[in-house]
């Protein structure tokens, strides 16, 4: 089973996958047609400039929210912000506590509240997918000080505005290595159950004070960054392809718009009794194994 990109525009990977039926197979969506009423409400989406961050950021804008992308590619950030209708772009790097300050106090300026928190901001090795005693310590120390310490960082400081009202949203967006492990990426896997649990707990302790916390554990998704490693024909590991989507019951990737679809779900204000849950969008890889 191959892959094959044929182009790309807006974060959006247009693919064929050879003999089968891409819309039967759910695939070349666009952006999230998902429908939720969001007016009025500001929401602010770490890692905003790429991949599933820009699916989040357009799918909360075109639900009615004012949306604050944040990246520490503050150029990027700021040329998606020009294409949504109620939106600002920040450079913020998620492990400095100053640029997440500076980047919520803008938020604050110009709405005057924040509704809903996305950390989406994560990193995963590249050039490091070795077993764990020959994984660099400044490599494990990036990953972990990105996806674990950054989301705490962020959260601490953007969860302010909505306890002081007494209400909103924060969702953490992890991954199924955090439930499942995986092999050769050993400070993801422990970031991303990092993650989740945090959110357990992050939900006992905010849900009295108004706010619901959950997350999202998305399966392997259809990015930039996959395509370097899976799906292009040139990825590092393309011949592993077959073998991985195996284990998943619908046979192909997620899109970016379906993670940003369950975002929608947790973020919609109808949707007031789930917290703590941990969402997996997945195509039923972690439902068991396929024998």
């Amino acid at each position: 089973m191959r892959w094959r990109v044929l182009d790309c525009h807006s974060a959006k990977w247009r693919l064929a996958m050879t003999g089968l039926d891409l819309v039967r197979h759910g695939l070349g969506r666009g952006v999230c047609c998902m429908r939720v009423d969001l007016t009025g409400q500001v929401a602010f989406v770490t890692g905003g400039a790429g991949g599933i961050g820009t699916a989040l950021c357009q799918a909360f804008a075109a639900n009615g929210a004012g949306v604050v992308v944040a990246d520490i590619n503050a150029e990027g950030a700021r040329a998606l912000a020009a294409t949504l209708p109620d939106a600002i772009g920040v450079g913020m790097d998620v492990r400095d506590s100053a640029s997440i300050e500076a980047a919520v106090a803008a938020t604050v300026a110009r709405w005057g509240r924040l509704d809903v928190l996305v950390n989406n901001a994560g990193v995963n090795t590249m050039a490091h997918r070795v077993h764990i005693d020959a994984f660099p310590p400044e490599e494990w120390d990036r990953i972990v000080r990105i996806d674990l310490d950054g989301l705490f960082l962020v959260s601490r400081i953007a969860l302010r505005p909505m306890l002081a009202r007494g209400a909103g949203r924060c969702i953490n967006i992890a991954s199924v290595a955090g439930l499942v492990p995986l092999r050769l990426q050993s400070p993801f896997v422990a970031a991303k159950a990092g993650v989740v649990n945090l959110t357990k707990s992050m939900a006992l302790e905010l849900g009295p004070r108004g706010v619901l916390t959950n997350c999202i554990t998305p399966g392997s998704t259809l990015t930039e960054g996959t395509r370097k490693l899976f799906y292009g024909e040139d990825g590092s590991f393309s011949a592993r392809v077959r073998d991985m989507l195996a284990h998943v019951p619908l046979g192909r990737p997620a899109e970016c718009e379906e993670i940003a679809a369950a975002a929608l779900f947790l973020a919609d204000p109808e949707n007031g009794y789930v917290n703590g849950h941990i969402l997996s969008v997945d195509g039923g890889w972690t439902a068991g194994y396929m024998m």
